[in-house]
């Protein structure tokens, strides 16, 4: 069996290489990776390359002079043994087409595929159709397994933290349906973490009895850990996450009835205004309507997640309780948010220089 060598960010000669291997397959190397590995042949040229990022195996490439010798099978098997080590064991990885079906010999099952290129795999047989059990389960443990016979409504949000702006997009859709499902993106790639954005978010919408929140799970896919490596732009990149995002969103609503999903308008972010396009587009497709709802203004301006983190950053608390519930204010006035507060200070510390 080839020898398999770590490659680490700051060997720049070996990162060259690792870009010419999967340029040669239309490929670019993912923004996102916190493990590199390649196999050299016996002149040192780099003739396969595989990486990780958190749960998923990406960024595949084997010299085309190389292909056929056994090395993708050598390199995805050493990553699934790194990742077990790293207490991964469900795994996921995005391939193209094309390579679906070599990934499937190794156990891997499809969940979704984008515009018949793009497939998003997982190594769990069970591990989607489980999820959708969860969702489902959690449905009736909030005691609103019956409402879905009348109009079911469903948000995805990451709440970075939660404002007054996702909690008027969520009353709204609380009011004009007989259930809400919201999808909490659970992914840590915040600067707020899941557990203290999920407390935000229950805290905040207490008063409403007709919303199930769910943990997103590993299939509502952020921004932060979608691949990059398989598009040559990132109005592209944009729009592939949402081709996903939707696919695997109509497969979860067919389960629980959502017939419709609600979106907040985006005056600010490029990439959500696009994200939203893709959405308003191929939603209705599936059944689904696709609901922009105008954000909420403060002083006529848009209320923005991003604002809230400037203020936090500032330590404005008088600015920020017109922008926020009085439970997210409550919290980040409490001794507990200091760890959160000091990571918010010092992104924006970096964001500066």
């Amino acid at each position: 069996m080839p020898d398999i060598s770590r490659i680490y960010p700051s060997d720049r000669n070996a990162l060259a290489k690792v870009d010419a291997l999967l340029a040669g397959e239309g490929l670019r190397r993912d923004a996102n990776l916190d493990y590199i590995c390649g196999i050299y042949d016996e002149d040192y040229h780099l003739i396969a390359t595989g990486s990780c990022f958190e749960s998923t195996l990406r960024c595949f490439a084997v010299d085309r002079r190389h292909q056929g010798e056994g090395l993708l099978n050598t390199l995805v098997s050493h990553l699934m043994e790194y990742q077990q080590q790293r207490g991964n064991h469900h795994l996921f990885l995005y391939t193209k087409a094309t390579s679906a079906s070599f990934f499937r010999d190794l156990g891997f099952c499809e969940i979704a595929r984008v515009d018949g290129t793009l497939v998003f795999m997982e190594n769990f047989s069970r591990g989607f159709a489980g999820c959708l059990q969860r969702f489902k389960r959690e449905t009736g443990e909030a005691g609103q397994g019956g409402a879905a016979a009348g109009r079911t409504a469903a948000i995805v949000m990451n709440a970075n933290p939660f404002t007054l702006g996702h909690q008027y997009l969520a009353e709204r859709a609380a009011e004009e349906n007989n259930l809400l499902h919201i999808f909490l993106v659970s992914e840590d790639t915040s600067l707020v973490p899941f557990a203290v954005r999920k407390h935000l978010v229950e805290e905040g919408l207490r008063h409403l009895d007709n919303v199930v929140l769910h943990s997103s799970g590993p299939y509502i896919i952020s921004q932060a850990t979608f691949p990059s490596y398989f598009q040559k732009d990132e109005d592209e990149v944009s729009r592939s996450h949402a081709l996903l995002d939707v696919t695997i969103f109509g497969k979860i609503a067919a389960q629980l009835g959502i017939t419709r999903r609600y979106i907040g308008e985006e005056p600010f972010s490029r990439v959500t205004n696009l994200y939203n396009q893709v959405m308003a587009e191929y939603l209705p497709r599936q059944g689904i309507q696709c609901v922009v709802i105008p954000r909420r203004e403060r002083e006529g301006r848009a209320i923005s997640a991003s604002d809230v983190r400037k203020l936090l950053q500032a330590g404005d608390f008088h600015s920020l309780a017109g922008l926020v519930p009085p439970t997210t204010l409550a919290y980040f006035q409490r001794a507990e948010a200091a760890p959160v507060l000091e990571a918010i200070r010092r992104a924006g510390q970096v964001a500066h220089h």
